[in-house]
């Protein structure tokens, strides 16, 4: 069982800077694609970031690209998705996610595999 734990989030105004951070506890973190992904209100939730176990490797949502950054640290069991130049559409509440299967290079998260409870970032104009 992997328990993930999300923090980092606030209100922030356009075009400032948030860092969040997953904690996981359970075992195999370095053998596991780590992803992060957002539901703002009366949407579905969407695919935001992934990166491979190495840390070597990660994809993004075109609406983010070239101003958030995911990374890793298979030392202290820690994903990051750094924010820059935030937008009031990028409102909602953000979740880490854990593929449940140590194979496999896919970023395809399903219900089957563990997720964080969230974490609020509000971008107000």
């Amino acid at each position: 069982q992997v328990q993930l734990v999300e923090s980092g989030g606030g209100l922030v105004q356009a075009g400032d800077s948030l860092k969040l951070s997953c904690v996981a506890s359970g075992q195999f973190f370095n053998r596991r694609i780590m992803g992060w992904f957002r539901q703002a209100p009366g949407k579905e939730r969407e695919f935001v970031a992934g990166i491979t176990r190495s840390g070597i490797s990660s994809d993004y949502a075109d609406s983010v690209k070239g101003r958030f950054t995911i990374s890793r640290d298979n030392a202290k069991n820690t994903v990051y998705l750094q924010m820059n130049s935030l937008k009031p559409e990028d409102t909602g509440s953000y979740y880490c996610a854990a593929r449940k299967s140590l194979f496999g290079s896919s970023y395809d998260f399903s219900e089957e595999d563990y997720w964080g409870k969230g974490t609020l970032v509000t971008v107000s104009s």
